[in-house]
């Protein structure tokens, strides 16, 4: 049968006219049909838009994730993602430390940190020996015990990886070890900033020093933090200490240089010292700060507040003259003067041959009562807590209620206190200043810190002259610097040993200031137990070591400082008669 409308002979269509009912259903199955096609066609062109736009959704993510500098933290019960959490964040970023003049201390520098996750180790056993070829200072014992903590998912191997030993690693091709960024902070002078400065742990965390105190601020600022020290300064005087040491055969030196109309210090040296880019184990002596944390007994440059607090309780006067024909006892202690003149002293004479017999009849004249309240106001009596450096020792001496006769005796000469070399160089400072107390520091700011007068400004002008007869005309000949008027007070201390005290180890100390007709700086120069060379006659009195060493640093500083010479002893003497 063919098909509707073909004719059998011919195979052509017939001229079939449908009905009037046929030809619409027809026409209606058409649109019908066509409207379908339609639909379908939409419909895939909506897939294709949503595909479209799903891709460009996951592109645009991918693309925020890359870009964004932090990425972005997204939390995940799985413990494994935790881990991977760890290896995206970027360590707190610490400030640069400078010196007065902007020259750079302190920095921290990028790196990365080797950590593993245990659970994905196939075999730890092949991953410790590799990796104790690649970092021969690990074992592979350690290396080992650490791959094989199941329990745990994050193992740090090892921190600030170089270049190279991160390429090595890589290079091993163990999924298990991954990367974690990370700072290090690095000392730029080695040994010449150490006890200032002290060191930060591996986070970067400080653990003494100014890292310590100052931690929080810099971590929380960018800004570079600027110091007081000088560079130049600070490398002159370590560089005259060390060979103090050598010459002396001391234990040990140290130094603080300090403006004494502002506070500021622009030195401070303890030896021996440490390299902070090198770790030191606990308890090593060489991170002893001696300026901050030795809490020592000065002798006699503590005549020099004793002379103070004479003058300045208004019970003693220059020209005032006291027994020294012989020693004097109290409590059964007799107390006796090394050069002895055996003869009435007047207070400049008696601070000139560093008396101890006119030193104590001057503490004996102004009473307990006033020796202590002179101290307590110059800070001897408490920590000097606001100075920046963690590590600071507090002040030993007797109760109030103790405070006998004997006490106000050697006290007078710096015996039966101790305190640290910042209590008294700060307190020098205002004694040849004017008489301001300025509370020390190392930050460079342009707001000055706490200061308040504890000594009137005409004991203070009548301080400087006396100083500077005991450099003219004392013990402290050695500390002459010409044309920068040296003035000072020399100090020789025996150590304290089981209740009594050792007579063949000393500390000494020279306190100075120059110029002393126009106060600018003060220096102290302390030496750890010298010993007596043929230049010294084998003598190791202060006079012929932490003098002639103070004398050298200040003729090598005070040019760096900017100080012009002054060479009229004319006008120097007449100085001198007029403040008498």
């Amino acid at each position: 049968m063919l098909p509707l409308g073909l004719s059998k002979k011919t195979n052509t269509f017939y001229d079939i006219k449908p009905s009037r009912s046929n030809g619409f259903e027809t026409a209606l199955f058409e649109e019908s049909t066509n409207l379908e096609a339609v639909q379908t066609c939409r419909n895939r062109m909506s897939f294709a838009v949503i595909l479209f736009f799903l891709a460009y959704i996951v592109l645009s993510v991918r693309v925020f994730m890359v870009c964004l500098p932090h990425g972005i933290k997204i939390s995940l019960p799985d413990e494994e993602y935790a881990v991977r959490d760890i290896s995206v964040k970027l360590p707190i970023s610490r400030a640069d430390i400078v010196d007065r003049n902007g020259l750079m201390i302190a920095t921290s520098l990028p790196t990365v940190n080797l950590y593993a996750n245990p659970k994905k180790i196939q075999d730890a056993k092949d991953a410790a020996e590799k990796l104790s070829l690649i970092f021969p200072d690990l074992s592979y014992d350690d290396i080992y015990a650490k791959l094989t903590k199941k329990r745990s998912s994050f193992a740090m191997i090892k921190h600030d990886l170089s270049p190279a030993q991160q390429a090595n690693v890589n290079d091993l091709g163990i999924p298990a070890l991954e990367f974690q960024t990370s700072e290090k902070r690095v000392y730029l002078h080695s040994n010449l900033f150490a006890h200032v400065l002290g060191y930060t742990n591996v986070d970067n965390v400080g653990q003494a020093g100014l890292e310590k105190f100052m931690h929080k601020r810099l971590t929380e600022s960018s800004k570079p933090l600027k110091l007081t020290l000088d560079i130049g300064v600070q490398d002159t005087i370590r560089e005259e200490l060390l060979h103090a040491v050598e010459k002396y055969k001391a234990i040990g030196a140290a130094a603080i240089l300090m403006d004494v109309n502002t506070g500021e210090v622009l030195s401070l040296v303890s030896l021996p010292d440490y390299n902070p880019n090198i770790k030191i184990p606990v308890g090593e002596k060489s991170l002893f700060n001696f300026i901050t944390q030795a809490a020592y007994e000065p002798g006699s440059v503590f005549k020099t507040f004793n002379t103070a607090l004479g003058l300045e309780s208004g019970k003693v006067k220059v020209t005032d003259k006291f027994d020294a024909t012989k020693p004097i006892v109290i409590q059964k202690r007799k107390i006796h003067d090394d050069h002895a003149k055996n003869r009435w002293l007047t207070v400049d004479e008696i601070l000139t041959y560093s008396s101890n017999i006119g030193s104590v009849r001057i503490a004996e004249k102004v009473g307990k009562e006033g020796q202590i309240s002179f101290l307590k106001n110059l800070g001897f009596f408490n920590k000097i807590e606001d100075f920046e450096i963690s590590e600071k020792a507090r002040p030993l001496y007797q109760s109030e209620k103790n405070w006998a006769p004997i006490t106000i005796a050697t006290v007078s000469y710096g015996h039966g206190i101790s305190v640290s070399p910042l209590h008294i160089i700060t307190a020098f400072s205002a004694l040849v200043n004017g008489g301001i107390y300025h509370t020390p520091t190392l930050i460079k700011s342009d707001t000055q810190k706490v200061s308040r007068r504890v000594l009137s400004e005409h004991t203070s002008k009548q301080m400087r002259p006396l100083l500077r007869n005991v450099v003219l005309y004392g013990s402290g000949k050695q500390a002459e610097v010409a044309g920068y008027e040296v003035g000072g007070k020399t100090g020789t201390a025996n150590k304290a040993d089981k209740g009594s005290y050792a007579t063949t180890r000393v500390t000494n100390s020279f306190i100075s200031t120059f110029p002393s007709s126009d106060p600018k700086y003060a220096l102290l120069v302390i030496i750890d137990e010298p010993q007596g060379v043929p230049e010294t006659h084998n003598l190791r009195a202060s006079g012929w070591n932490a003098a002639p060493t103070s004398g050298k640093i200040i003729a090598s500083i005070a040019p760096q400082l900017g100080l012009k010479a002054n060479f009229d002893i004319n006008a120097q003497k007449a100085y001198i008669k007029a403040i008498q």
